[in-house]
């Protein structure tokens, strides 16, 4: 099977996140996404004021309505940091025959030389970086850290980097919904609608659970 991996802190889970998981799905023909929210996220402590369950149970409220997607609590059974290599080794197990297409925001591409063991990544599955508003890949090659880039070459008419393991990394430009979980969340304390920007039973779950209320 083809898998496609979204991992985020979803907090909350919203439309832009399942427009770019729809896409790649559709451009890479994927059999399945699975949505792994961050039980613990190295850069984002202040997750920790919104309880992971909270967050696992909008994913699953998200994605209930498409067969393709599904949702995994696998950093949280696993426990300590949710380090995407390690979450990325495990389905790499788990799933010995599968194809595996880690989706990530080209924001976080071009950061990846600060994450936990990037380098292992490449080795583990292909990576589809998506430009994001505000954030785009020019080059590819360019975007790659230093001391990785040797390991990879330049497929001009695929466009997309060949790594020695025989994975790929492809750019996926166009989607540009030019929503964020902070905007939603700060409009939430403010009082103000957030309809449309999200599923419409994660906006119900966010009002009759009173969250965001404090939020900043």
């Amino acid at each position: 099977m083809k898998i496609g991996i979204l991992g985020g802190t979803f907090n909350p889970i919203h439309n832009a996140h399942l427009r770019i998981a729809e896409e790649v799905r559709d451009l890479f023909q994927l059999d399945r996404v699975i949505f792994i929210p961050a039980a613990t996220p190295p850069h984002k402590p202040q997750v920790g004021e919104l309880s992971f369950a909270s967050r696992l149970e909008m994913v699953r409220l998200a994605v209930a309505d498409n067969p393709s997607f599904e949702v995994s609590d696998m950093e949280a059974i696993r426990g300590g940091r949710s380090y995407s290599v390690d979450t990325l080794r495990q389905l790499r197990a788990e799933r010995p025959e599968d194809e595996l297409f880690f989706i990530i925001g080209a924001d976080s591409f071009n950061d990846i030389a600060a994450w936990h063991r990037y380098d292992e990544i490449f080795t583990l599955c292909n990576v589809v970086s998506v430009q994001r508003p505000g954030s785009t890949i020019t080059s590819l090659a360019k975007a790659l850290p230093v001391a990785i880039a040797g390991e990879f070459c330049y497929d001009s008419a695929a466009k997309r980097l060949n790594h020695s393991s025989g994975h790929c990394v492809y750019a996926l430009d166009g989607v540009l919904l030019d929503i964020s979980s902070s905007h939603i969340r700060r409009l939430v304390k403010a009082g103000r609608s957030i309809r449309y920007l999200l599923p419409e039973a994660v906006e119900h779950y966010i009002k009759e659970q009173g969250l965001y209320v404090d939020a900043r």
